[in-house]
């Protein structure tokens, strides 16, 4: 790759890439590493140093102390040993080394390489889910054992229900515990077990020993068979410091065989102490409650009503009258508001009335036709009296009036022109004269002007 001066990287940049390949590679991501643990060094805070070697060549390696803490033995100078982890670079130094997350004794690794593969595959199918777990029963009424029969840790699981727990029943079935037909053994009981359907715990295990001893409870039909098991169960397998596969998948892992019993079963003493305890606190709490009670009933005894029934009775009578005078007195005001307000409404609605509006303007309109007849009337004797005085006027300036006094009036022939002038006719002409009660047709025989003093 060409790279230019302003592009040259950095210490730090070519470390990280280095780092970055090897954390891409899923081969060194997880794997397995078999050498002898030299240069070793256990640091006050529980971090592991060591040197992974062989004959031809070597790696630096760290075990943190949240992984070594869960180690089976304790790691030495010169061990030959398998370990499982990753490889990374650590930055500072610009160094790749193994990173440990589990460590075993080499000469077990086919054993341990087979125990982490099964694990693994357990795993990825959720066999060891937390959310498998069923809860186990207070107070079981059989508790199902599935063991070697004459082994120690028969005697102690028995020892220790019957101890604690008395009253529980015993099953045990029987199985072989170690050798190539243990797995099949202990798969089949734990079947007959669920399916006997008495069993309301079970307890599946052995005492200690090796891990080729133990082996059984890592292999995968019982594992299964545990995971299938509809009774809960509880592993007790070896000591304390072994773990198998079938304490992953129980429900409940004990130490030992002794701590699986104590687990089943509660123990019968603590629980006497308990109900002891529960009667105490009942008892105590119906004293009290006994107490309360004569205390109230005596409140009551002495009470006026039990001591002077009538007193009592007496005064609720008094409220009573007193009741009925402010009802009788409310009512009566009542009442009258009543009354008031509905002459009030009637009063409204009278004047609102069209019946009554009508009559009133019926009146009113009977008063005015007769102050209009009356008014009328006088208009008419006025005006009569004045076109009578009028009429006299008229009849004393009419020629009518004038002609009954013995005058007449001369019109042409043809009576449409009054003759006022000996000018206006002709010798011979014909005339109408206008009498007082008719008309005489004339001639004229003769004309004759008179002389005016003018």
């Amino acid at each position: 790759m060409l790279q230019t001066r302003e592009h040259i990287p950095t210490v730090s940049e070519l470390t990280a890439k280095i780092k970055g390949m090897f954390e891409s590679d899923p081969q060194l991501q997880d794997c397995f590493v078999r050498g002898e643990i030299s240069n070793f060094t256990h640091h006050s805070k529980g971090h592991m140093y060591f040197t992974l070697k062989d004959s031809q060549s070597r790696i630096k390696s760290v075990m943190f102390a949240g992984n070594n803490r869960y180690l089976k033995f304790v790691p030495k100078e010169g061990m030959k040993v398998i370990a499982h982890g990753y490889v990374s670079v650590f930055d500072r130094d610009g160094a790749y080394q193994f990173y440990v997350d589990d460590l075993q004794p080499d000469g077990l690794g086919s054993l341990f390489l087979a125990f982490q593969q099964l694990k693994e595959q357990l795993e990825r199918e959720g066999l060891f889910d937390q959310m498998n777990k069923k809860p186990i029963p207070k107070y079981p009424r059989v508790v199902g054992v599935v063991t070697s029969p004459t082994g120690a840790a028969v005697r102690d699981i028995i020892t220790t229900i019957r101890r604690r727990y008395p009253v529980a029943h015993i099953l045990l079935h029987p199985v072989i515990v170690q050798g190539p037909t243990a797995a099949a053994s202990v798969a089949d009981a734990i079947a007959a077990m669920n399916a006997l359907q008495e069993v309301d715990v079970l307890i599946v295990g052995r005492g200690g020993g090796s891990l080729e001893e133990l082996w059984a409870f890592n292999e995968e039909p019982v594992v299964r068979a545990i995971h299938a098991s509809q009774i809960p169960v509880i592993s007790a397998v070896g000591h304390e410091t072994d773990t198998t596969l079938s304490d992953f998948v129980a429900d409940i892992r004990a130490a030992t065989p002794t701590a699986a019993a104590e687990i089943a079963v509660p123990n019968l003493y603590d629980l006497k102490q308990h109900v002891d305890q529960l009667t105490h606190r009942l008892q105590r709490a119906l004293d009290g409650k006994m107490r309360d009670a004569k205390q109230r009933l005596h409140r009551i005894e002495t009470s006026t009503v039990f001591t002077r029934p009538t007193h009592q009775l007496h005064q609720w009578q008094q409220v009573v009258d007193n009741a009925e005078d402010r009802l009788q007195l409310a009512l009566t005001k009542l009442s009258g508001q009543s009354e008031r307000r509905l002459s009030q409404l009637e009063g409204r609605l009278l004047r609102t009335s069209p019946i009554e509006r009508a009559k009133r303007m019926d009146q009113t309109l009977h008063y005015t036709v007769e102050r209009l007849q009356r008014a009328v009337a006088d208009r008419v004797g006025k005006e009569q009296g004045k076109f009578e005085r009028l009429l006299d006027k008229l009849d004393a300036l009419s020629p009518l009036s004038v002609m009954k006094r013995g005058y007449s009036l001369t019109y042409t022939g043809d009576r449409k022109r009054l003759i006022k002038s000996i000018d206006d006719v002709q010798l011979g002409d014909k005339v109408q004269v206008r009498v007082q009660d008719g008309w005489v047709d004339c001639s004229v025989w003769g004309l004759e002007e008179e002389k005016t003093n003018g």
